[in-house]
């Protein structure tokens, strides 16, 4: 065998591997480093707070300003039902956007559609908030809300989750918003890791006599479950951290009087943005800092949830096989 001529040859450079080892590691201590960094300024910025409340200050409905008195109970309710009542509306439609998109639409369609699809994401959120506001809050109030009160009205517990004024402005006109939002973000991904799923194993599938939904239920959401919960996760995040959209539609109102849907309430990222900017030096700003600081472990949580749900379907299919 003869050798490759010299200006073949691969030239490897042990340096120059070493010195990209250590870049990337680099990078990722400094992602790290970045986010230690963040949990302790907001420790710090909170921590007036945090000595004169401590823990309860997560079960206080009581923000008021003027008398010096914080609580963020009402911030984080309505911080995790908007984001709820987005992922149970956008889940269902985003996966029939993937299936469609990957199994049933035709192929002159497919491309047109998902562009549409992914031009969404690109809306502003105040553009969202803005249409919500004037547009879409008052066809809410008037096509959904008062028929809901009317066929709802006495009943036990669900008249309770529709009571109040039907103005059109609230945690469930603030949840559909975002849920409109998060959309495109989950059914892209959805999508993509749908079109992953090797040709082989569907064909082979339908070989079988499979129908379309057994194929995706017992063969694509099987092989792409880490995508999917991946695009899910990523919009509640997108959800979580919301901030102008949920401003123009939620109310901004920091009392909880009711569980109520129609219910005028307030988000962590609302609050900031309204209040932040005027807030003093002082017990008021350090609430704030307190309510980001929050928002922070409630996205840890979340993250770590996600993590635990996978190993869990990894070890679960396992067993079976």
């Amino acid at each position: 065998m003869t050798n490759p001529p010299p200006g073949n040859a691969v030239r490897r450079s042990p340096l120059a591997d070493q010195l990209f080892g250590w870049a990337a590691q680099g990078a990722a201590w400094l992602t790290l480093a970045l986010l230690a960094g963040i949990l302790v300024s907001l420790v710090i910025g909170a921590w007036p707070a945090i000595s004169k409340y401590g823990l309860g200050f997560l079960a206080s409905s009581v923000w008021d300003p003027v008398k010096g008195e914080y609580g963020g109970l009402v911030m984080i309710y309505g911080t995790i039902a908007t984001s709820l009542i987005a992922l149970l509306i956008a889940v269902p439609v985003s996966f029939g956007i993937a299936l469609f998109l990957t199994e049933l639409s035709p192929a002159w369609l497919k491309r047109p559609l998902g562009t549409a699809i992914e031009l969404l994401a690109a809306v502003p959120s105040i553009v969202y908030g803005m249409w919500g506001l004037l547009v879409f809050g008052p066809i809410l109030a008037t096509y959904v809300q008062q028929p809901l009160q009317s066929l709802l009205t006495g009943v036990p517990y669900l008249g309770a989750l529709v009571s109040g004024p039907p103005v059109g402005i609230g945690i469930l006109s603030a949840g559909i918003i975002l849920a409109i939002m998060i959309i495109p973000f989950i059914a892209s991904v959805m999508r993509d890791v749908f079109e992953v799923t090797p040709v082989l194993l569907k064909e082979s599938a339908y070989g079988l006599g499979s129908t379309t939904w057994e194929v995706v239920s017992k063969v694509v959401l099987p092989y792409t479950k880490a995508g999917v919960v991946g695009g899910i996760m990523l919009g509640l995040g997108r959800a979580l951290g919301e901030t102008m959209a949920v401003t123009f539609v939620i109310g901004n109102f920091n009392q909880l009087d009711s569980l109520s849907l129609f219910q005028a309430a307030n988000s962590i990222t609302s609050a900031l943005a309204n209040e932040f900017a005027e807030a003093g030096e002082g017990l008021h700003q350090a609430a704030l800092i307190y309510l980001g600081l929050v928002l922070f472990f409630i996205t840890f949580v979340v993250l770590s949830l996600s993590k635990l749900l996978l190993a869990q379907l990894r070890k679960s299919e396992g067993v079976k096989t």
